[in-house]
């Protein structure tokens, strides 16, 4: 471990999550008294999420804040032998496998990296997890895990206020990076913020997308009318096919309540080239209750998706790095009542 970082703290307290066993994973807790934040720690032999889709650092085992729940379970069994996750009749929930199980604001970067140039049995690169192996395939799919042939070291550093996150990765591939991600609540305010710097040690450039998933369950509420999502620019017009959900104005709606396996998924478009637009807002007139997500970076693309129990506005952001450089970008999540 590295002493530069300080004292590593992992703090195994049993968090009450729904799930299997959630106490057998390393955890750490956050509160500045407004916010209560449970995180899973990173570890490659009992972390809760060792798949191969999202980042690793800073899976949100739970977050309330002004007696509300924002972010927790939405699965209510974990299969290891599911890919994505699958709806249950027998339990009126789902199943989620490897791929899809995380929780809160989890974090993605798309596009693997030298997955093309690698031939079958070669590696390639998905920051925030490592290494990986190239099977004999057509082409990539977040759906699938892969051998993970150069996980890097993980290092977790906690201070009163905030949770560090260190990813460092040295491959004889070329690529390298020392990944620092850190979740912190500010003194006074109900706010979550998620600052990210990615240094390229490495010999070759790393160029990628990130976006934010945001499993959002608010308090519980089915996915419906009761929800909408507010943007500040007028989206270009869409609608999902199953008729579940469409754009109006600067807003998604949602036009009836989501049952058993029924998703939905619509594309945001019309955003401009900086970072004003980066601000969402996603509210329940149910719970009365809402959250703003805004970003320092100008969105690429941005989709909505739902199923009944969560609803994940998902903005992307693309960034390259080149050896020697660095990037950084931070997100903010702001909870509030509604009047």
């Amino acid at each position: 471990m590295d002493a530069c970082l300080g004292s590593l703290v992992l703090i195994a307290a049993i968090v009450a999550a729904s799930g299997s066993d959630a106490s057998d994973h390393p955890q750490a807790t956050l509160s500045n008294g407004l916010v209560d934040l449970q995180l899973y720690l990173p570890d490659a032999e009992r972390g809760f999420y060792r798949g191969t889709r999202f980042d690793w650092a800073g899976t949100v085992a739970r977050l309330e804040a002004n007696a509300h729940t924002y972010f927790a379970p939405w699965f209510v069994k974990f299969d290891p032998d599911l890919g994505d996750i699958e709806f249950d009749p027998a339990l009126n929930g789902y199943a989620a496998g490897p791929a899809s199980a995380d929780i809160g604001p989890v974090e993605e970067f798309r596009t693997p990296i030298g997955y093309r140039e690698a031939a079958v049995g070669g590696t390639f690169l998905k920051v925030g997890v490592g290494m990986l192996r190239k099977p004999e395939e057509e082409e990539y799919s977040f759906f699938n895990r892969y051998e993970i042939v150069n996980g890097g070291t993980w290092n977790v550093r906690q201070e009163a206020d905030r949770v560090e996150f260190v990813h460092d990765l040295t491959d004889e591939s070329g690529y390298g990076y020392v990944y620092v991600k850190t979740l912190r609540l500010p003194e006074g305010k109900p706010e979550l913020i998620l600052e990210h710097r990615l240094e390229n040690t490495g010999r070759k450039p790393i160029e990628t997308s990130v976006y934010n998933h945001n499993f959002i369950v608010l308090d519980g509420q089915p996915t419906g009318p009761d929800f909408v999502i507010k943007v500040p620019f007028e989206v270009a017009a869409a609608r999902d096919q199953g008729g579940f959900a469409e754009t109006r104005g600067k807003k998604v709606v949602y036009l009836r309540e989501l049952q058993g396996d029924q998703w939905t998924m619509v594309e945001v478009a019309g955003f401009g080239d900086t970072a004003a637009d980066y601000d969402i807002k996603v509210e329940n007139a149910k719970a009365g209750a809402g959250l703003r997500i805004t970003g320092d970076r100008p969105l690429t693309r941005m989709m909505v998706w739902a199923i009944r129990p969560v609803r994940s506005p998902e903005p992307y952001i693309d960034l390259h790095v080149e050896p020697g450089s660095e990037f950084t970008w931070r997100i903010a999540y702001e909870f509030y009542d509604l009047p």
